[in-house]
This record gives structure tokens, C-alpha cells and sequence, in this order.
């Protein structure tokens, strides 16, 4: 049954089925397969939708778009701009800069994309930069949305293992500040060789001037990290407490949200929430057969035999990892893999957390590799240029964030040291 399952859906993916309708076709088959009742798929769409903690991943992709209506992303541009505008390559610095920022909060790449790659790939543009690098590196850079917390697939990772949401959350601050140095001394390196970024300065304000206009802007991932690591808040809770942020300072303070712009916001988080909350229902069915069939059993023996020590274990599913990611979608892939790698991970003595973060930094790369990469797209619709055209100068930035996988992988301090102390 379980070898139906999957071959099917492997064949789905080929016709250029939708991820997560393949995911269904594929568990429905299953079932069939096996003769058992109907009911059994709305039990187990039901059983994998019923957790409290994905409660927290329609407020963190509302929050994300709310801040990018409500002008919170523009003021948090500025900022970095202020901080690093007037270095060479400064401007491509800010943008790195700001997708970090902006991703301590909205927990989303693609958000991450339209909201900050809107105000600073055309700004790139302006001062010289090529396109494909701009482009490239917006796409890169936001993919600090789904590692610096809150991060809507660490949510999803944490939902399918029954891990800690908080330790996750708390295991991806050193990763991500190391992607994040790794990208600014890649574009600095970049922009000193080839002569860009010369005139990067101009037009900034002061830091001071920048950041009274974002004080605001800037005390709302405080207030929702700050929380969830003061124990005020659980993540779920900061999630809510995130959206009713946004919305007080967009209508009230900045008043850029009115009905008009809050329908078309509402309307869009919607349809994101939509999109992952189908392959969460449709990956608990396929979850639910595979287990029924020994599948994570027989995959743990199997990855037992095929690696002999921790070393080569990791290697061997960064390499499967990546060019995983590079086919199938980042939420769809956690869903399904996730509960049948952790348990192998955990006989090698991996901890949790760390694998959550591996797996999520790995998956994050697809984001930005061909053919499926979402960050990519968002990042040519922006730009306005093709895919065909980005790859040259997406390969380095591709290859930074792998370097910084391995360290990760190979490092679990990195991941590990704030946990242990907070935890």
C-alpha cells in the first residue's frame, strides 16, 4: 500500500499536479487500497488540523501583510538604510538588514519578498545595481522569514513531532544572524569588486531622525520576542498579539489601513492560510497510512543500516533535504518528512531542535532554487525579470547559504546555546 502511495504521488507531481492535491489523491488511494471506511480521511483531516499551535500560523502571515500595508515595513527600510546606506554596497546591506528585521516578526518568506523587495530592488536599481544581483539577492536575503523567529514552518515542524514551539523558535536566532552576516560580507565583498554601491549614501537620513519615525515599527518584534522568551506569552498568544499591533499602529498612528486596504489584506492572508492549512489536512491522511503501514519503522532501520555514524547521517539527508526542497514545497515537505526523519535523527543522538532547524534552513533553500522556488518568482514579479535570466547570479548566493548549513549542521551550539539557557 504504502509503495501505491507513494509512486502515485510521485507520479502527480510529474503531471504537474499541485502539491498538496497530490498528497490527497495519493492518501485517498490508500485508503481505497485498503478497504477501510471514508471516515477515516475526515478523522484524520480533523486530527491533523485540531492543534493548538497552528492557531498562530493565520496570525503571523496576517501580521506580515498588515505590516506591509500599514507602511511598518517602509519606516523599518529607512532604519537600516540610516544604519548601513552610507558603507559601499550599504543599500544591499539594508536590504539583508531588513529582511532580518522584518522577519522577527512576519515569520514568512514570501511576505518578506513583496514587502521589503518592493521598496528596495527598484531603489537598487536606481543606484546601478544589476537587476539579476538585485533580484537574487532579495529572493536570498528573505529567506531569514522562515529561520529568524517566529517562523510559520518551525510552527509546522514542531505541530508534526510534537516538539516545543518555544525551543524551536529560540534554536533559530544563532542561525539566522549567521546567515545574515554571511549575506552582508557576500554583497560588501560584491559591491567593493565590482565597483557598486559608491553612491549608496545618498538620500539617507540620520539614524536619530530614522528611528523616531520607526521606533514603532521597530518595538513590535520586541514586544513579540521579548514576550514569547519572557514567558508573558506563549507563541500562539504572540501571534494574536502581533496582528492587533499592526492593526492599532496602521489605522491609528501611521492611518495607512482603511476598509479597502484591510479587505484586500485579509483577503490575501486568506488564501495563504488556506493553501498551507489544505496540505496539513492532506499530509495527516498520507501521515496516518504510512504509520499504519510501518513506514517510519522500516525508513529508521533502513537509514540505520545505510549511515554507521551521525556524521554521515547528516550529510546524506542534507544532501536528499536540498534537492527535496528543490521540487517540493517547503510546508508540504515538513508536513511529510518531518515525522519520519526525526525519530532516525533521535537514534543518532540529534537533538530536536537542532534537526527542526537543519531541516527548515535546508528547505528554505528550494525558496530560492529552480524550478519551484516561491522566493524566486516573488522576487522576478518585483523585479520584472525572467528566471532564465537569474541563475548566474543566484548560484552565489545559493552557495553562501549552504556553506552556512554545514555549520550549522556540523555546530549545534550555534543552534543549541540559547535554548540551554533559557530552557
Amino acid at each position: 500500500m504504502s509503495h501505491l502511495m507513494i509512486v502515485s504521488m510521485l507520479i502527480f507531481f510529474a503531471l504537474s499536479v499541485p502539491v498538496a492535491v497530490s498528497i490527497g489523491l495519493a492518501g485517498l488511494l490508500g485508503v481505497g487500497y485498503e478497504g477501510m471506511t471514508w471516515l477515516v480521511v475526515a478523522q484524520q483531516i480533523y486530527a491533523a488540523l485540531d492543534k493548538y499551535p497552528l492557531v498562530a500560523v493565520p496570525f503571523f502571515i496576517l501580521a506580515g501583510n498588515l505590516m506591509e500595508a500599514s507602511g511598518i515595513s517602509d519606516r523599518m527600510v529607512e532604519f537600516a538604510k540610516s544604519l548601513v546606506g552610507g558603507v559601499q554596497g550599504g543599500l544591499a546591506i539594508s536590504c539583508v538588514l531588513t529582511c532580518m528585521i522584518f522577519a522577527a516578526v512576519a515569520g514568512s518568506s514570501v511576505a518578506t519578498t513583496f514587502a521589503v523587495g518592493a521598496i528596495l530592488i527598484p531603489a537598487m536599481l536606481r543606484h546601478g545595481y544589476p537587476r539579476p544581483f538585485a533580484a537574487s539577492l532579495q529572493a536570498t536575503a528573505a529567506e531569514l522569514g522562515v529561520i529568524i523567529p517566529p517562523s510559520v514552518p518551525m510552527i509546522l515542524f514542531a505541530v508534526s513531532t510534537d516538539t516545543s514551539v518555544g525551543e524551536l523558535f529560540i534554536a533559530g536566532v544563532g542561525p539566522g544572524i549567521l546567515i545574515a552576516g554571511a549575506l552582508m560580507l557576500y554583497v560588501w565583498l560584491y559591491a567593493k569588486r565590482h565597483g557598486y554601491g559608491k553612491r549608496d549614501g545618498e538620500g539617507r537620513i540620520p539614524v536619530w531622525q530614522s528611528f523616531r519615525q520607526a521606533w514603532l515599527a521597530l518595538l513590535m518584534p520586541v514586544i513579540i520576542l521579548g514576550g514569547i522568551y519572557g514567558g508573558v506569552f506563549t507563541p500562539t498568544e504572540a501571534s494574536a498579539v502581533a496582528v492587533v499591533y499592526a492593526l492599532v499602529v496602521g489605522i491609528f498612528i501611521y492611518r495607512r489601513l482603511d476598509l479597502k486596504t484591510l479587505s484586500h489584506t485579509f483577503h490575501r492572508s486568506v488564501i495563504s492560510t488556506s493553501v498551507i492549512m489544505f496540505i496539513i489536512a492532506n499530509a495527516g491522511v498520507f501521515g496516518f497510512l504510512l504509520n499504519r503501514a510501518g513506514v517510519p519503522q522500516a525508513l529508521g532501520d533502513w537509514l540505520g543500516m545505510l549511515f554507521t555514524d551521525k556524521t554521515m547521517f547528516l550529510l546524506g539527508m542534507n544532501v536528499a533535504l536540498f534537492f527535496i526542497g528543490m521540487f517540493i514545497e517547503t510546508s508540504a515537505s515538513i508536513v511529510v518528512l518531518a515525522p519520519l526523519l526525526l525519530p532516525v535523527a533521535m537514534q543518532f543522538g540529534v537533538d530536536p531542535a537542532h534537526f527542526g532547524v537543519i531541516m527548515v534552513v535546508n528547505l528554505a533553500l528550494g525558496m530560492v532554487t529552480p524550478p519551484f522556488g516561491v522566493n524566486l518568482f516573488a522576487a522576478c514579479t518585483v523585479a520584472q525579470i525572467s528566471i532564465e535570466r537569474l541563475v548566474r547570479s543566484l548560484v552565489p548566493f545559493v552557495l553562501v547559504v549552504f556553506t552556512c548549513l554545514m555549520i550549522i549542521t556540523y555546530v549545534p551550539q550555534l543552534s543549541l546555546f540559547l535554548k540551554e539557557l533559557v530552557y
